[in-house]
């Protein structure tokens, strides 16, 4: 964005999609993708917001971040997903994926934000991360297994009142099992923003949403579907809900997608 304008900064040619974007209703609205679905030159050239994966599987190193801030322009905006040692289960498939082994017995202290030494250090590796790329947002997603037991609950709160986030907007995407009611309460209690993906479940009331779009409407085709027009005119009803969305496309098609909705955007 230009200096003074903190809504939207028109290309001298193309388009930015992730631009913040002003409509008739005075809405910010920022546009990205998770993950870098193009080279990081093309990203960073094309977009202004991305959430880093990387930070889910395995971290990269607190220099390796900083080189991607120092490629990215300074008005480029990252954010992160926190590391799966703290949310999920060692029984995972995404520690395979990331080529993590836990020993057997020591399973019980990863993952559902358990008080261990080892979902601590995993949670300071991923804020001095953050930090290396000047994060605004870190999202925790808990997978269905993490439902609203009173242990997790008791394990949820003591994470996010025992740990430190300065400078960080802390958000929590919960996957299914939590009641909607539940989820608000303790967005409120923990000062948490609610992520979560607008065609699947509600958002609870807060003035900011974080939209996280895996390809979920209109049916089963998670992942690789293709937004169409009609479900991206739906998506600029529930950002004009909110007074600030970030919208970030997690699904195959989405460089294109997050780009098509911008101009959509522009449009209006």
């Amino acid at each position: 964005m230009e200096a003074g304008d903190g809504y939207f900064s028109a290309p001298a040619k193309g388009l930015l999609a992730a631009d913040c974007i002003r409509t008739r209703v005075a809405l910010a609205v920022k546009v990205g993708v998770c993950g870098f679905p193009r080279s990081q030159a093309e990203t960073f050239r094309t977009l202004r917001l991305v959430e880093v994966q990387q930070t889910f599987y395995k971290p990269p190193k607190v220099e390796t971040a900083r080189g991607w801030r120092a490629k990215a322009s300074p008005d480029f905006e990252f954010t992160a997903k926190a590391w799966q040692l703290i949310t999920h289960e060692p029984t995972s498939p995404t520690y395979r994926k990331a080529g993590i082994g836990i020993p057997d017995d020591k399973r019980d202290r990863y993952g559902s934000f358990r008080p261990t030494e080892e979902v601590f250090a995993a949670w300071e590796r991923t804020r001095e991360v953050c930090e290396a790329l000047r994060a605004t947002i870190v999202v925790f997603q808990t997978p269905e297994s993490f439902g609203p037991t009173p242990r997790n609950k008791e394990n949820l709160y003591a994470f996010f009142q025992g740990t430190d986030a300065t400078g960080l907007v802390r958000a929590w995407e919960p996957r299914d099992a939590w009641p909607l009611h539940v989820v608000e309460r303790v967005c409120e209690d923990l000062g948490l923003q609610h992520a979560t993906d607008p065609f699947a479940s509600e958002l609870v009331d807060q003035p900011r949403a974080y939209y996280r779009l895996h390809g979920s409407p209109p049916g089963p085709k998670m992942y690789s579907y293709t937004y169409m027009d009609e479900d991206l005119r739906k998506l600029v009803g529930f950002c004009e809900e909110v007074d600030e969305a970030y919208v970030l496309f997690n699904n195959a098609t989405m460089f294109e997608d997050a780009r098509r909705f911008a101009e959509l955007l522009r449009q209006r």
